[in-house]
Formats: C-alpha cells, structure tokens, sequence
C-alpha cells in the first residue's frame, strides 16, 4: 500500500546579524533560484545596511530539517522626509519573496506584515518576487524591466541594435573616446562625479559615495565600472552588477557633453561586449517608468518591456509612501534641484538620498 505523501511543516525564522555560515546559506540558495537579483544577496543587504545605516533581516523559511524553503530580505527605512518602510530590497529595483512554495511565501509575507506592525512600520514594500495574498496590494502598469541576450560577437551586438540607434553607436565609436574598466580609486571617484552631475541634472538628490564603495566591495568581482573618457576626462560612467549569467548596468548616468559626444551609446555597447567577455549571457538594462525618456531610450535600443509587479501592504487609515521623483507632488522640488550649484547638490544630497530607500 502506498503511503500518501505529506508535505513538511513550515517555519519562519529571523535573522538578524551577520553570521558568516548563514549568510553563505542563503548566498547558495539564492545562486540556485532562477528569480533570485542581486539585491536578495547578503552582498547587497549588507553593503546598504553598511553604507546608509539601515538594519537589515532576512526571513527564513524551513522545513523540519532546516532546508531553506524561501527567502525574504527587507531593510528598515526611516525618514524624517520620507517616512518608515519595511522594504525589499533598499535602494533596489529588485527584492521581494524567492520561493517555489506556495506555503513559504504566505509565510514569509504574513511574517513580514507581523513584524511591521510589531515595529511600528506602516508600509511594506515588496519590489518583485512572488505575489501573497490579496490582502497586498499589486502594483502593475507602473514599471517595465527590459533584459535581452547578448550577441556572439562585437559586431553581432552591433547589428543587433536598431539601425537609428546602431548609428548613434558608430558615431560615438568614431570619436575621440576611450573606454576604461575597472574597480581602483580612480574609477570609483570618476564614476561618482559623472554620476552625481548626471542626476542633479535630472533633479533627484545623489546616494551616499560610500553606499557605491560598499556595494563594489561587497560584490567583489561580481560588479565593476566602467567609464567612457573624452580626452582624458570622464564624460559617461557606469557601475554594473553580474549576478546568474546576467549583467546590469545599475548606476548610470553622463555629463553635459556625454550626449554630444554619444558617450552614453558608446558606454551601453561597450558593456554588452565586456559582459560576453565576462561569460554573461544577457543584459538587464534595469526599469523604467512607462512614459518617461528612459523607457523610450531602452526601446530604442531593441529591448522589449516586460511589465513588473509589485506588492506593496499599508496600515489601516495609512498612505503609501511615495518616493518617486516623478510624482507631482515632487515638481517644484525637482525643478529646484536642477538649478542647484553641483557643490552643494553633492554635499546635501546623500543626506537626503540615505532615506529614500
């Protein structure tokens, strides 16, 4: 006679330091999950913890002998400007519950809910990931991610590009640009430059130089920057993640001159030659908002959106948090920001930035 198989019970566990035998637990769970980012890895949840003083947990969820059914990273957000989230993950397009387990991601999302209400948290943001109940929030529409795979070949990944944006690509080639890779002082302080001015620009505060330090070392050899320069002098610049065969150039941006020069083109498809020869087999070039310059950009380039799903739970008689630099009620900020002096933008903004989460 056969006996009818009875699934494990399951429990959720807390963790909430950094324990070295652990962390490489969740770390081998997380390379194994096809869904898993870069930002469900300790790498992350540490390095933002570290660098914008957020404290860190990750939910665990076993079976009776202890295996890892799922895993929910979050970070506790507090904001003078912005209010208290419990978010997953910090700083990240990415985040939410990895699990194939119907059980273990009720679980975690009920525990999650549990602890915010335990902490006084009246948001919590899930940023991807598998959906809970129907008593989250599902937030469609907002966001599309776009990832394709790379070509065989430089030239390949060339004529891969639609012809009006292959053009704007071999006009930049045939500047008078150079591309450099790497992880040392230097790159790091040109990148953070180019990135600061590009975003004051855009009118949104920068992060804290130190959040890009810790994520690079964090990473190790699993992020890196590279940095297209117009005579010797940094004009576009990009710091990149590599996680499961897939690159992502995360924090991006140019300077004034990078549009003329067609730096930023040069940059992206320089990148995706660098991530083949890094053995990538696809390039996630991040989310965008549906309507907004960037969308369009990554549409130019041949990617197609795919819409992304967040879920988000509020506390009865609470407003969402709204941290999106798009929003109306942030125009007359935004505006202000712009025409701010890039000294003072880089001295106030990482105040700012450390509590958008």
């Amino acid at each position: 006679m056969n006996m009818r198989f009875k699934p494990q019970p399951l429990s959720i566990r807390v963790l909430d330091r950094p324990d070295a035998n652990e962390l490489a637990r969740i770390d081998a769970f997380i390379a194994a999950s096809p869904e898993a980012t870069p930002f469900h890895r300790p790498a992350w949840v540490l390095s933002v913890s570290k660098a914008c003083g957020h404290a860190w947990r990750y939910l665990l969820a076993e079976d009776g002998d202890g295996t890892l059914s799922g895993i929910l990273p979050f970070h506790l957000i507090h904001s003078a400007l912005f209010g208290r989230a419990l978010v997953s993950s910090g700083f990240a397009v990415g985040g939410g519950i990895v699990s194939d387990n119907d059980q273990a991601i009720q679980l975690l999302a009920d525990e999650a809910w549990r602890f915010a209400e335990r902490h006084s948290f009246p948001t919590v943001e899930l940023r991807g990931g598998a959906v809970p109940d129907d008593q989250w929030q599902h937030n469609q529409g907002v966001y599309a991610g776009f990832v394709t795979a790379l070509a065989d070949d430089d030239e390949s990944q060339l004529l891969a590009i639609p012809r009006k944006q292959r053009a704007e690509v071999r006009k930049g080639l045939k500047g008078d640009l150079t591309v450099r890779i790497g992880t040392a002082a230097q790159d790091r302080d040109d990148h953070y430059a180019v990135y600061a001015e590009s975003v004051r620009n855009l009118g949104t505060p920068v992060f804290p130089k130190a959040l890009f330090d810790a994520v690079l070392d964090g990473f190790g050899e699993d992020a890196d920057i590279l940095t297209v320069l117009h005579e010797g002098e940094p004009v576009a610049s990009v710091l990149s993640l590599y996680h499961g065969g897939t690159v992502m150039p995360y924090w991006g941006g140019g300077s004034w001159d990078a549009r003329r020069l067609r730096a930023n083109d040069v940059m992206y498809y320089a990148l995706m030659n660098h991530a083949r020869e890094r053995g990538c087999g696809l390039f996630d070039f991040g989310r965008s908002k549906y309507g907004t310059g960037a969308f369009s950009f990554k549409k130019n380039w041949g990617f197609e959106p795919q819409p992304l799903s967040y879920a988000t739970r509020t506390a009865d008689g609470e407003a969402a948090r709204d941290v999106n630099p798009m929003s109306p009620k942030y125009r007359a900020q935004v505006a202000l920001w712009q025409r701010l002096p890039l000294s003072i933008a880089n001295r106030i903004g990482p105040m700012i930035a450390k509590g958008l989460g």
